[in-house]
């Protein structure tokens, strides 16, 4: 489809290009590292003229951060919070699985490589990176955390600070190391879901409410 004719179909076309442009990015950031892609690259991997492109973002480093913002928001919230329910527990335990297994898909690896890699922009793209991922699911955690605290499931004072330590007890993982040099082991479903599981009761333990606590405590 020529661009005239997507420009004529209105604004779901204008999205769908932004979609294209912004996938075509992504793959060259992952495979090329930020310094060595360039618009003409991404214009020719998209097929489309560089024109398109500086209509849809400003520059480079915009381009960036919503290609990193759009594969963020992939998982998050909607994989991670539409359709959780059940118990505070099972919550979690989804919300926590998920956010690991993203951790270790190799895409996300590879993006993370890519900006320790490059000591020229490593400030700017690091920040942009936090911004579109960490900080957006930290914000969708803390979201989740004072909806339980408000029904009294889960004693969370301060749910900024917990959604915090609760996403550093995944992004802290031994699989994310332990997949640079075994990726088999660290993606096995048995060892996500033990360790996920463990994560889990101890974040419940460190905010249960007092009755909870007291329902433990032997006769």
């Amino acid at each position: 489809m020529s661009e005239n004719s997507q420009a004529r179909r209105g604004r779901p076309a204008n999205e769908a290009l932004g979609q294209t442009i912004i996938d075509a990015a992504y793959e060259l950031f992952v495979e090329l590292g930020f310094q060595a892609t360039t618009m003409d690259k991404v214009a020719q991997r998209a097929k489309i003229s560089k024109l398109s492109i500086y209509r849809h973002f400003e520059n480079k480093e915009a381009l960036f951060s919503a290609a990193i913002a759009v594969h963020c928001q992939q998982f998050a919230p909607q994989a991670l919070f539409e359709g959780v329910d059940g118990s505070a527990e099972d919550q979690l335990m989804a919300v926590g699985s998920t956010l690991l297994r993203t951790l270790l898909s190799p895409d996300v690896r590879s993006v993370e490589a890519m900006i320790t890699a490059d000591k020229t922009n490593q400030k700017t793209l690091s920040q942009r990176q936090y911004e579109a991922g960490p900080a957006y699911v930290i914000a969708q955690i803390e979201a989740l955390l004072r909806q339980l605290h408000a029904k009294a499931v889960l004693n969370v004072p301060d749910p900024r600070q917990s959604a915090r330590l609760f996403t550093a007890l995944f992004k802290g993982s031994d699989l994310l190391i332990i997949a640079r040099f075994d990726e088999a082991r660290a993606e096995d479903d048995s060892e996500i879901e033990s360790y996920c599981r463990s994560a889990v009761a101890m974040f419940i333990a460190a905010h249960a409410t007092r009755a909870a606590a007291d329902q433990t405590v032997p006769d």
